[in-house]
C-alpha cells in the first residue's frame, strides 16, 4: 500500500506523519485489496481539516473530517474511513454467503417423492 501524505499551510512534522501511517495501518488491516491512500492536512485559521482519499481494487472512498486539534481530525478521519472500508468489505463479501443459489433452498414437495 502507497501511503502518501500531504500538507496546505502546515508543517508536517515526523510525529504527525508516524501518527498518520500508525491510523491508516488500521485501514489495512480491516481490508487487504487497497492500493494507495492519499492524505492532505489543511488549517484554516483554528480549523484543522484533514482529507483522505483511498484506492482500492474497484472502488474509490474519500473522507474529510475536521476539527481544532490535529490530531483528533486524523482520529475522527481515520474512524470515517475506517467505517466506509468495513461497509465496503461486507458488501463484496456478503452476497457469496446468503445461500440464494436453487440448489442450496429447502422446497416442501408436497409428497411426491
Amino acid at each position: 500500500m502507497q501511503l502518501t501524505i500531504s500538507g496546505h499551510q502546515i508543517d508536517l512534522t515526523d510525529s504527525m506523519k508516524h501518527y498518520i501511517g500508525e491510523k491508516m495501518e488500521r485501514i489495512e488491516r480491516h481490508f487487504d485489496h487497497l492500493n494507495s491512500i492519499d492524505v492532505v492536512l489543511h488549517v484554516e485559521k483554528i480549523h484543522h481539516k484533514a482529507e483522505a482519499t483511498v484506492n482500492a481494487k474497484g472502488v474509490t472512498l474519500h473522507a474529510h473530517a475536521d476539527s481544532d486539534n490535529m490530531y483528533a481530525t486524523i482520529d475522527d478521519l481515520t474512524d470515517k474511513l475506517d467505517s466506509q472500508v468495513r461497509k465496503h468489505k461486507e458488501k463484496i463479501t456478503n452476497h457469496h454467503r446468503n445461500g440464494g443459489a436453487l440448489k442450496d433452498q429447502d422446497f416442501d414437495t408436497g409428497g411426491l417423492e
